[in-house]
């Protein structure tokens, strides 16, 4: 694990209680672990990490995702999401199969929809040219996916896509 990763998965453990994992676990199954840190721990979390690697680059950024997502556990998945959503100006249309990825693994829509509304949605309305055409063909192509939170994200940007 990378010294950025170990930092957000202790900080998260730290932040933890179990009544909250116990509760979270009894609200979403057992498709995915809890720690049972809150929402704003995770984004607190996050902050720490940008103060303390201050110079993560796009790639540092995206690594960290991925290996953050690579654990199913809640709390490390939205603290992907949330480092995602902290660094979107950086992200471009490549990064979308990553994300399809992520999607594809989410297994909740509490995961799902975070990462449609604050990230890919932003990260597509940033773009122009060919990369957002690019885009819109990943977008189109997962709008007719058979998984359902690929779709579930494609109707998403839809809907509040700016032409």
């Amino acid at each position: 694990m990378s010294d950025a990763g170990d930092f957000v998965d202790r900080t998260l453990q730290y932040e933890a209680t179990w009544e909250r994992a116990a509760e979270a676990q009894a609200r979403f199954g057992n498709e995915l672990e809890f720690y049972g840190a809150s929402v704003g721990a995770v984004r607190g979390t996050i902050r720490d990490l940008a103060r303390r690697y201050k110079n993560m680059t796009h790639d540092d950024v995206t690594a960290l995702s991925s290996e953050l997502w690579k654990v199913p556990v809640f709390e490390r998945r939205l603290a992907a999401i949330v480092l995602l959503q902290s660094n979107v100006t950086r992200l471009n249309n490549t990064d979308l199969t990553r994300i399809e990825g992520f999607l594809r693994g989410a297994v909740l829509r509490e995961l799902v929809d975070p990462l449609t509304n604050d990230v890919v949605l932003p990260l597509v309305q940033g773009l122009s040219g060919t990369s957002r055409l690019r885009a819109d063909a990943a977008l189109a192509r997962w709008a007719h996916d058979g998984d359902p939170w690929l779709r579930r994200a494609a109707d998403g940007v839809a809907a509040r896509i700016t032409p």
